[in-house]
């Protein structure tokens, strides 16, 4: 098992470490809801170190970015960021990431911890066109600091107006002490804030200061668990779960992050798929009585028949009710369409809803 630069802070907050994607990490501090409310209410900081960084360089960068991920990285100016995926040669996802455009013929491209090796292994294969690539995963830190008060908690650490950063953009500049650390205005909460990158080295000191700086805005360290809490709410994708390299990004919904006017791995049979509309979809709902839908638990039509089964679900620390997400035949997918989730042996009726759950 890895530690990540702040393993050992993390214990001596007393959080309950759990392996995840080969790392020794927090899963929770003081509790998955009290987490949950801190971030959706005031300031949260994650430790997300174990996610993998490439640096993809050279005259040739966008080129092999533009053929292996599915979004269209031509777009993209010095300073700002896009979500994306790597689809794979059958149809399927090979991860999602964000792609990061640092500067002329630099791209910083950040990937799901469970998929470094993979992806460093797929993204390799693909370079025949001589792009200079390094795996910086090892070396570099990532926090996320998350919620509503996280603009003003964090000001007093840079000569950044953090409020003019807007979302999917970055700066590279001075926080917390420290100079050439990425303040990005992404995250995975939909509650707004910053996600920083700095070195190993570096990282320690800029937690310290996190907390000093947010102090009195009641910040608190959070868990790999309300991080998915809350990424659930938002109906964000989880690779393993929502997403994996059986499920196509159409029928996933990622089809808009499938452009096709390049060429990119399998992109004329994505295209295709979405010309003739998948034979399944993945679908938020919400439970229409009590209880709680697991990952893996059956989704049945109303004669109860097996129609799919959930990928991701939760009690809703925000709403006070089952939510989840998972595929079904395309005829079950329209919104207010009622389905059924097998939760052991009630059957519980559900309805099709819009993500996200959460509307803040």
């Amino acid at each position: 098992m890895k530690d990540t630069a702040l393993s050992s802070t993390h214990v001596a907050l007393g959080a309950k470490m759990v392996p995840f994607a080969g790392y020794n990490m927090p899963v929770q501090y003081e509790g998955v809801n009290i987490e949950h409310q801190t971030v959706r209410d005031a300031v949260g900081v994650f430790d997300v170190s174990h996610m993998g960084e490439f640096l993809i360089e050279g005259p040739h960068a966008l080129e092999l970015i533009q053929k292996v991920s599915s979004n269209d990285a031509s777009k993209l100016e010095v300073g700002k960021a896009q979500y994306s995926c790597l689809p794979n040669d059958d149809g399927g996802v090979v991860d999602d990431l964000i792609i990061y455009k640092v500067k002329e013929d630099t791209y910083l491209l950040v990937v799901n911890a469970s998929n470094i090796e993979k992806d460093w292994n797929w993204i390799s294969s693909k370079n025949d066109v001589g792009a200079e690539m390094r795996d910086l995963s090892e070396a570099y830190s990532l926090l996320a600091i998350q919620g509503p008060k996280a603009v003003e908690a964090m000001q007093s650490l840079t000569s950044h107006d953090l409020s003019a950063i807007k979302f999917y953009n970055f700066v590279i500049g001075d926080f917390a002490g420290i100079e050439n650390v990425i303040i990005s205005a992404t995250g995975y909460t939909g509650s707004g804030g910053f996600e920083i990158y700095c070195k190993n080295s570096e990282v320690k000191q800029v937690w310290e200061k996190v907390f000093e700086a947010g102090a009195n805005f009641g910040i608190k360290p959070i868990g790999l668990a309300a991080r998915d809490t809350l990424r659930l709410e938002m109906g964000y994708c989880l690779y393993g779960n929502d997403i994996d390299d059986t499920t196509s990004p159409i029928e996933a919904g990622l089809g808009w992050v499938c452009k096709f006017n390049k060429d990119f791995t399998n992109s004329e049979a994505l295209k295709a798929e979405k010309e003739r509309s998948p034979e399944r979809k993945l679908v938020a709902f919400k439970l229409d009585e009590r209880g709680i839908p697991r990952h893996g638990y059956d989704i049945v039509d109303g004669n109860g028949n097996t129609i799919g089964n959930v990928t991701s679900g939760t009690m809703s620390p925000s709403l006070g009710i089952g939510i989840g997400m998972g595929y079904v035949p395309t005829v079950f997918s329209k919104v207010d369409s009622k389905i059924g989730i097998q939760v052991r042996k009630k059957r519980i009726p559900a309805t099709v809803v819009k993500p996200p759950f959460y509307k803040g």
